[in-house]
C-alpha cells in the first residue's frame, strides 16, 4: 500500500495507510489469511480502478485484482501468509524476509497498473 499506493495516489493520504496496517501478517498478524502484501495491492487497484457508487461498473478492478491474485500466484506459488512464510520466505535459499516479498508482489501490481493505461 506504501510504496505503490505513494506512487500513484500521491499524496497519499495517512487515512489510507492506517486502513491497510491491520492486513500485516495475513490479517491482525494471525498469519492465517491472504498475505497482507497481496491485501494491500488490491487496496490500491480499489482506490485507482473501483467504483464510489452501486450505479458503476466494478468490473475494471475485480478483473485487475483477478490478475494481480493470478501473477501474484504464479510467482510466489501461495497467497496465504503461513504457506508464504514457511515455503517462500523463511526456507533456506527463501526470500529471507516479508519485504523482499512485498517488494516482488509490488513490482507485479505496478507492471499491471500499466498495463492498464
Amino acid at each position: 500500500m506504501l510504496a505503490v499506493g505513494g506512487h500513484y495516489l500521491h499524496p497519499l493520504k495517512p487515512q489510507c495507510a492506517r486502513m491497510a496496517t491491520a492486513f500485516s501478517g495475513g490479517l491482525a498478524d494471525t498469519r492465517q489469511e491472504l498475505c497482507g502484501g497481496l491485501s494491500g495491492g488490491v487496496m490500491v487497484i480499489g482506490a485507482l480502478f473501483g467504483r464510489t457508487g452501486l450505479d458503476e461498473d466494478d468490473k475494471p478492478a475485480i478483473q485487475l485484482a483477478r490478475r494481480y491474485r493470478e501473477r501474484f500466484l504464479e510467482r510466489f506459488g501461495y497467497t496465504q501468509c503461513s504457506a508464504l512464510r514457511e515455503k517462500v520466505v523463511d526456507l533456506p535459499g527463501g526470500l529471507g524476509s516479508c519485504g523482499a516479498l512485498v517488494e516482488g508482489a509490488a513490482r507485479i501490481l505496478m507492471t499491471l497498473i500499466n498495463e492498464s493505461g
